[in-house]
């Protein structure tokens, strides 16, 4: 019964996208929040006063410099929909995590979403309980979730946020030049996994000398944390997990005491001392795109839950280069497949109701999403005949003044955004309806962790974590020494803890399924 909702669902996911695509016009022909508050919302419009808000969302292109033009043009919809008008906060990925915690502090930002870290975002009272508002004050977003979805990002019965809706199983990918594969005549048929990488890059590192094998995606993130197979996160992120599952073993593990662990870390140390991996890939704060477009990189890994071809097509065009995807590995959900990138109101916000409905539209208008994610029509993107929309003649994503377009699997509904010019399609969103349903999924598939009780050793723990782990998984460190100092210093931050407290609670979860 489960699998013909979700299917239905996507079905009709489907027809908005198509329905999006085949818009060119405005803000008039995006769909109707039907949230009640007409005449507020008439009285703001009359009055000129209306709600402030502030999205905090992670970009993985460049940071622009203005976002004043693609504010305004989104407030051209919100003003007259729900009296709202909405700043963006555009953030890198190596400073999202710290900007967005300080800002919630300070009480800068109503909206932002989570990279992995939602149990942790819950136990730091960064989260607004959304569980009374979301009936008024966004009804179409949740009627698109099934019940079981919203069960991952809720404790204790309580809803505090929203998973982004998109195709939830990742597979692990290796992103690389076509051109250079084509030149040097790589097999890379021949690749079934991230050991499989070595003979590969020594290939490249001849031929060309000047050019790294491996960009890291992000900094500290060489892609490890993705090779390892078979994965229950717990609650955590791929950045910082603390005690894992893996395979059918419902015993709570350290992550860092995993042999594949340790294989992989010592693979990337091979690579690190034969140049085939970023020297600077632990501390560097430019992302994977960027470093592809400068011409100096032959390759990366990451996570995608699109077919290889779409991921391919939709990555060329930010890499400046024509790009394949390979599998590193099979897909697999847990909790966190669905809950890790979720959108949350934070605790903070002085306008919880308006930032909810503005979250609303990003889930329901194709217009809304669609321009926090591309920009302005003719200056930073162009609407084709298909639906598809493409960087403007001469431009791409690096020099356009605006585009989150990498963004496009983090903010509110997948399937009604634009794709990329030779990426997307029916079939497509099909594979992707087959890999949610029929991916490998952990056993303990709805279990979220409360990490309220050992709050004080996430801290630290996440402190330790920051300070080794980007240094091992990219090979800039002996992996024996540092590994075995790393672990000593884990325990000493109460690691323990939350290994046991973890256990605790999974224990009790399964007990009462």
């Amino acid at each position: 019964m489960f699998k013909k909702l979700v299917s239905t669902l996507l079905a009709g996911a489907m027809v908005l996208s198509l329905v999006a695509c085949g818009s060119s016009d405005g803000a008039g022909q995006s769909a109707s929040t039907g949230t009640g508050d007409t005449a507020v919302t008439q009285t703001a419009a009359a009055d000129g006063d209306y709600t402030q808000i502030t999205y905090a969302f992670v970009t993985f292109n460049t940071v622009p410099d203005d976002t004043s033009e693609v504010e305004e043009a989104l407030n051209q919809i919100t003003r007259d929909k729900i009296g709202v008008e909405v700043h963006l906060m555009p953030l890198s990925i190596a400073d999202y995590t710290q900007q967005v915690s300080l800002a919630v502090q300070n009480g800068e930002i109503d909206i932002f979403h989570t990279l992995g870290d939602l149990g942790n975002s819950i136990a730091s009272d960064m989260c607004y309980d959304i569980t009374d508002m979301i009936d008024v004050d966004a009804p179409e977003t949740k009627a698109l979730f099934e019940e079981e979805w919203l069960k991952t990002t809720m404790q204790d019965g309580r809803l505090y946020a929203i998973p982004t809706l998109k195709p939830f199983a990742l597979q692990p990918m290796l992103i690389y030049r076509k051109d250079i594969a084509e030149e040097l005549g790589l097999d890379l048929s021949s690749v079934k996994s991230a050991e499989d990488l070595t003979p590969i890059f020594a290939q490249v590192k001849e031929a060309h000398p000047e050019i790294t094998p491996l960009a890291p995606v992000s900094q500290g993130d060489s892609g490890l944390t993705r090779w390892i197979p078979s994965i229950d996160w717990l609650g955590d992120s791929f950045a910082s997990p603390t005690g894992v599952l893996q395979g059918s073993d419902m015993t709570v593990t350290s992550y860092y005491d995993l042999a594949d662990f340790e294989k992989y870390a010592g693979i990337v140390r091979d690579w690190y001392k034969n140049d085939y991996i970023m020297k600077d890939a632990a501390t560097t704060t430019s992302a994977a795109a960027e470093l592809m477009s400068s011409g100096g990189y032959f390759a990366y890994s990451a996570s995608y839950s699109y077919p290889l071809e779409d991921t391919a097509a939709s990555l060329s065009a930010p890499s400046g280069y024509d790009v394949g995807a390979i599998a590193l590995g099979d897909a697999y959900l847990d909790t966190s497949s669905m809950n890790a990138v979720a959108q949350v109101i934070a605790s903070t916000s002085e306008n919880p109701d308006a930032a909810l409905k503005f979250l609303n539209l990003t889930y329901t208008d194709p217009d809304v999403i669609n321009t926090m994610l591309y920009g302005i029509e003719g200056r930073d993107y162009v609407k084709n005949d298909d639906g598809t929309v493409s960087y403007p003649e001469g431009q791409d994503a690096a020099t356009v003044p605006y585009t989150a377009q990498l963004s496009c699997g983090v903010l509110g509904n997948f399937f009604i955004q634009w794709p990329l010019m030779g990426s997307g399609s029916a079939e497509s969103l099909a594979w992707e309806d087959e890999q949610n349903h029929n991916a490998p999924a952990s056993p303990a598939m709805g279990f979220t962790f409360d990490a309220s009780g050992v709050q004080t050793q996430y801290t630290a723990v996440s402190n330790v974590i920051q300070q080794y782990l980007p240094g091992i998984a990219c090979g800039s460190v002996d992996t024996e020494s540092a590994l075995a100092e790393f672990r000593q210093a884990l325990k000493d931050a109460g690691y323990d803890d939350i290994l046991a407290e973890k256990q605790t609670q999974l224990d009790a979860w399964l007990q009462a399924q």
